[in-house]
């Protein structure tokens, strides 16, 4: 990534087809996910990563609207330590709290969330 790309609005650029970007702080290092502050000291030198896309389900709901079909919200805490509303492909319902997940894209052409696959156990 070059350094011109980690300055000014980037989050309207696709950085990358199939990771997911995040933001870092120059100063803590906290990680968050589009953020104009750092959630611990409040900097405004983020800089841009790429996240790997591994992470963990720490809370799913379903929800039933518009429609006759479910769908799942979950909230995934991936690997570099920022958390991330999404979706998780398959199951509708039902997805246990600590289960791994893979990003499969960092936003789906419905929801425009990032969209995740269940890793096997």
């Amino acid at each position: 990534m070059t350094p011109a790309a980690t300055t000014g609005s980037v989050w309207a650029k696709d950085l990358s087809a199939t990771r997911l970007s995040f933001q870092r702080c120059t100063w803590c290092g906290t990680a968050a996910y589009h953020r104009l502050l750092c959630p611990a000291c409040r900097n405004t030198e983020l800089r841009i990563e790429l996240s790997e896309g591994t992470g963990t389900v720490r809370y799913s709901r379903t929800l039933l609207r518009r429609g006759p079909s479910a769908r799942n919200e979950s909230l995934i805490e991936l690997t570099e330590g920022f958390v991330v509303r999404g979706r998780v492909m398959g199951l509708s319902v039902g997805i246990p709290v600590g289960a791994r997940v893979q990003l499969v894209t960092p936003k789906d052409v419905i929801r425009k969330m990032p969209l995740f696959r269940l890793l096997e156990a």
